[in-house]
């Protein structure tokens, strides 16, 4: 199996081990050592992954202003919705908490454990916010359940109202960063939490105009209605978050348009003498994975065959900077070549 350079995992500034062991062992052929030696000196290929645990920070700090200011609006108002909204803040800081560590544990590179990096990190940190969520709302069920049955009048609601309107807007604000971030740089773990804070915010507002109903009808049963919607709300977002963070540990594939576009790239490449089969892309949190067989005449040199594998990986890194090669090389003559053609 021949490994194009596009395959291999970012460069420290220390040269690599395996680059020193190459290195002598290829000492004795000729000009082999010397192209270790500059491969080892070459610029990273790949653009290595950014540590964007400083946003988690960001989400925490959020958390603790909300979990105040809805904890207060729930004090002076005694509103059974208001309480659930201030759970649901507890579960974003707890939830936060658990992205940073993930994000951090994300972005190492790869070790002798870890072939492939540590990314998928970023799914356990979805998969156990999404099961915190379904504590949450069972916490705010039996609550809303409660007042339902046993109803209580609201205190001192437009101020309260004031600062929960206050706490939304915190909350949509750094949502909205998350979500950007995340998508940008492909972090689960960002996404899922910005999602959630949106999800906060909607049941925020939900919240409030239950509280406004009640306190310009009277009907102090609405605050408990109003709460159980809330409740199964919360429920929806998380098996939402589950089953994504589910499907990111069984490595699901690229996206239909990203796997078109590198598709799109190999047939640039396909020739009378050259052609591609068994394409198969798999997503990693923030990292992405390509391999596909190549075939080409058997009378090809090793480095004529390397010389087209190197033009083809270039090609798919122009459009996928961070995208992981891994090229197999095939002579077209050989029926072995062709079993695997249905991958």
């Amino acid at each position: 199996m021949a490994r194009t350079r596009g395959s291999r995992e970012d460069r420290t500034s220390r040269p690599d081990p395996r680059v020193v062991e190459a290195i002598a062992q290829a000492a004795e052929i000729p000009g082999a050592a010397d192209a270790a030696a500059a491969a080892a000196s070459a610029q990273p290929r790949h653009r290595p992954p950014e540590d964007l645990s400083r946003f988690a920070v960001l989400s925490i700090a959020a958390a603790i202003v909300t979990i105040v200011l809805k904890t207060f609006a729930w004090r002076i108002t005694g509103s059974v919705g208001l309480l659930s909204d201030a759970a649901e803040s507890v579960v974003n800081l707890v939830a936060a908490i658990v992205a940073f560590v993930a994000l951090r544990v994300a972005v190492k590179p790869p070790d002798k454990n870890h072939n492939y990096g540590h990314s998928k990190a970023e799914y356990f940190s979805a998969a156990l916010e999404g099961a915190m969520i379904f504590v949450a709302a069972a916490v705010i069920l039996e609550s809303s359940i409660t007042r339902l049955i046993h109803p209580r009048p609201l205190e001192s609601v437009g101020l309260g109202l004031a600062i929960s309107v206050l706490a939304s807007v915190v909350n949509g604000l750094v949502a909205g960063v998350l979500v950007r971030v995340g998508r940008r740089h492909r972090s689960t773990t960002l996404v899922a939490d910005g999602r959630h804070l949106l999800t906060d915010v909607w049941t925020s507002v939900g919240v409030l105009i239950g509280v406004l109903l009640v306190w310009l009808t009277g009907y102090d049963r609405l605050d408990a209605i109003v709460a159980l919607a809330v409740g199964v709300n919360i429920l929806v977002t998380g098996w939402r978050l589950i089953a994504e963070s589910t499907a990111g540990l069984m490595d699901v594939s690229l996206s239909k348009d990203d796997n078109a576009a590198i598709v799109a790239v190999l047939d640039r490449y396909t020739t009378p003498v050259t052609f591609f089969h068994a394409l198969r892309t798999r997503e990693s949190g923030h990292r992405r994975f390509c391999e596909f067989h190549m075939l080409v005449p058997g009378d090809w040199s090793v480095h004529r065959g390397h010389d087209v594998c190197e033009e083809v990986t270039l090609a798919l890194l122009e459009e996928f900077p961070d995208l992981r090669v891994t090229v197999h090389l095939e002579p077209m003559e050989d029926p072995r070549a062709y079993e695997d053609i249905g991958i």
